[in-house]
């Protein structure tokens, strides 16, 4: 019960912050980086809650899995556009609360780029057994924005509760309740879900 409210209370935080950097005077305008495009910062900015791109980082994932940064931020948001890249959708967009979530981010990015799905799933699982698994900050949120084009793209965020199980956070493991819930509980992929998400 003490982890549901410290997660509840952590949750609404962060819905507050929110909340309160749409307030006041608009923030002055961020500089891209020498080659950066805006362009490409605006359409990685469209994953991330309308109150927070004003002031968030954006990246531009390499081939290698490395990544420049074409916009320094002064909020804590990252975002990066995935659109096109092997393994995703047409049209994909991401942005995380935290920057320790980037090494995930490119970890996923390598795993996702192998098209044999049985394959994929083996590297991922191998990973997590040999401990090898990036594991995102615990409590960080992910915001997606994906499909065939901007136009159709839905909307989709997760909290990271890397090795969460019902015993530590004290939710369900399933969505049956309808409630929120712990997907891929005792993984370091643990997050927590939210009906109709």
């Amino acid at each position: 019960m003490k982890r549901i409210v410290l997660i509840a209370v952590g949750v609404l935080a962060v819905w507050t912050s929110v909340l309160a950097q749409g307030r006041g005077a608009p923030a002055a305008p961020l500089t891209l980086e020498p080659g950066a495009s805006q362009a490409d910062v605006d359409k990685a900015l469209l994953g991330a809650p309308a109150t927070l791109r004003a002031q968030a980082t954006v990246i531009k994932f390499k081939p290698d899995y490395t990544y420049d940064t074409l916009r320094k931020g002064t909020n804590s948001i990252v975002c990066w556009d995935k659109s096109g890249l092997p393994g995703q959708q047409a049209f994909s967009v991401e942005c995380t609360t935290s920057a320790a979530n980037l090494p995930r981010a490119a970890q996923n990015l390598r795993f996702e780029s192998e098209p044999d799905r049985v394959k994929r799933q083996a590297a991922l699982d191998a990973a997590e057994k040999d401990g090898t698994r990036a594991k995102p900050e615990f409590g960080s949120v992910w915001y997606h924005l994906m499909g065939a084009d901007q136009a159709t793209a839905r909307t989709h965020f997760t909290i990271a509760v890397p090795g969460a199980t019902t015993a530590t956070l004290g939710l369900p493991e399933n969505g049956r309740g309808g409630g929120v819930w712990i997907m891929n509980a005792g993984t370091s992929t643990a997050h927590l879900m939210t009906p109709g998400e």
